[in-house]
């Protein structure tokens, strides 16, 4: 089959899912105003794979069938492949601004980092390992949309799944010839309604015991699975907008957050990874090497979000005549720096790459862990900036409907700039307010701080991953090296030369 268009994307949403969104269950997805938006956004994603400029950037050929597959399940075997696939996701990432960040390369390149060391998961029995890879491979010659769901809902955060008295987490609760049944929730599942399979992995940490083995579990299901419910958050899209240009940016890239409640979901065995295995539960991202392919293409997706956020800036200072000034100046070579910095370090792991265990090629770690703890502060700044920079201006811009009222003229005379007419002031100024202040950015920022993992617990495995013991080595050294110079040269400063 290999990649699909656009068309079969949307018509595969339409096969019986349960979504519910507002209090209702929604059974026209593509046509439901508060999630048309991104179901097209998300097919015109697919439609690029076809087009002739683009098609041999964002494809390859399969090895298994001759067919042309997307470019994000490349295995990489050198440097020069990683940098193929970040151009693949560049386009991609480039077409939705970087506000897409849960389009389908995410849980392409995700899956494939697993599927080339499916030793790791066939460890706890070979068939897990074969599963793996033979998902993989459906998964590549079928072009699905996937998205994850890793954590557990927040019921009790001071004790480990296994103990919290309300028993609400996602669980195995019986084997059966078919396969495993599971009960309970997960969350947060971004893309959810506009998936064709949802994969369950581990995140959090869980305890090696018989308590904690119902919930020690990796497997992977269409989202039409019966039982499988997804509850979304209310949509960031305006419900009756007086003209789609006031909100360019939520009204195609509302993702949709959503709960996953498996009201006793067979899973079939072919489908499950992992089985009551909580050992190869934790650490199994960093042990598959899967996470360094992950940071890689998020980190390509945040170089074009804070690219789109400085071009922003550029375009609103340029039109009303503040880029002169040097504290807008100060502001705008923040969002340089940014910019390049992020750069910078993606450039930094594919030069640095490493050989894996498994055959591959990853980007190397320690850059993409920059980025990924650096990013979430640096776009709340971004939207900081471009509010500092907009002002009243981004409080009082109007709808553009209003160029279609009865007051154009008044709009058309006031809302002009130094160097920008009013019409097309307006549509700046309400994708800023878009990109900065609305709902939607607030969601991107909350976004921003937490989808690659709590903070403070990615602190602290960043810290135990560092290596730190050469540099204290280096301060220690220095400290002997100086306190023997002192005791060898007791009637002179130590860094002077010896007088003969």
């Amino acid at each position: 089959m290999g990649i699909r268009r656009g068309k079969e994307l949307l018509e595969s949403l339409d096969d019986g899912r349960e979504v519910w969104l507002d209090g209702e269950r929604v059974t026209d997805l593509v046509g439901d105003q508060r999630l048309s938006g991104a179901a097209h956004t998300m097919a015109e994603l697919y439609d690029m794979q076809h087009q002739n400029d683009l098609v041999d950037k964002m494809t390859f050929t399969s090895p298994s069938t001759g067919d042309r597959v997307g470019l994000s399940y490349i295995e990489p075997k050198s440097i020069d492949d990683l940098k193929r696939r970040r151009e693949m996701v560049r386009i991609w990432m480039e077409a939705t601004c970087g506000f897409f960040g849960r389009s389908p390369d995410f849980m392409n390149i995700h899956t494939t980092g697993f599927a080339s060391a499916q030793e790791v998961f066939g460890a706890s029995g070979e068939k897990f390992g074969q599963n793996i890879r033979a998902y993989y491979e459906h998964a590549r010659e079928n072009d699905v949309s996937m998205t994850h769901t890793l954590v557990n809902p927040q019921v009790d955060r001071s004790q480990p799944v296994e103990s919290q008295p309300k028993d609400l987490a996602a669980k195995i609760v019986k084997e059966t010839d078919e396969g495993i049944v599971i009960k309970g929730a997960r969350m947060v599942a971004t893309l959810a309604v506009y998936a064709n399979d949802l994969m369950v992995m581990p995140s959090n940490y869980l305890q090696n015991s018989e308590d904690a083995m119902p919930y020690a579990f990796g497997f992977n299901v269409p989202v039409n699975t019966q039982g499988l419910r997804v509850i979304c958050r209310p949509s960031t899209v305006h419900r009756d907008p007086g003209s789609w240009l006031d909100n360019p940016l939520s009204s195609r890239f509302d993702e949709t957050d959503a709960m996953i409640i498996f009201d006793n979901v067979l899973v079939p065995w072919e489908r499950v990874f992992i089985h009551r295995d909580p050992e190869m539960c934790n650490g199994i991202f960093m042990r598959t090497q899967a996470m360094p392919q992950i940071m890689h293409q998020f980190c390509t997706k945040n170089l074009a979000k804070a690219e789109f956020m400085m071009a922003l800036a550029f375009t609103m200072v340029r039109s009303t005549n503040i880029d002169k000034f040097q504290h807008v100046q100060e502001k705008l070579t923040e969002l340089i720096t940014f910019v390049e910095f992020v750069r910078s370090c993606l450039i930094a792991s594919e030069a640095q790459a490493v050989q894996t265990p498994f055959g591959t090629v990853a980007p190397h770690d320690m850059p993409l862990w920059t980025v990924r703890m650096m990013f979430p502060k640096m776009f709340v700044r971004m939207c900081e900036i471009i509010q500092l920079l907009g002002a009243g201006g981004l409080a009082g811009v109007p709808s553009y409907a209003e160029f279609a009222g009865p007051r154009r003229e008044d709009i058309e005379t006031y809302y002009q700039a130094a160097n920008s007419d009013s019409r097309s002031r307006v549509k700046l100024f309400r994708l800023a307010y878009d990109a900065a202040v609305s709902s939607f950015s607030g969601r991107q920022q909350l976004y921003e701080r937490f989808y690659t993992g709590d903070p403070v617990r990615l602190s602290g495995t960043l810290y135990n991953l560092y290596s730190k013991d050469e540099h204290v080595d280096r301060i220690t050294t220095m400290l002997d090296d100086l306190e023997s110079r002192v005791n060898d040269h007791l009637s002179t400063p130590p860094f002077l030369p010896v007088q003969e």
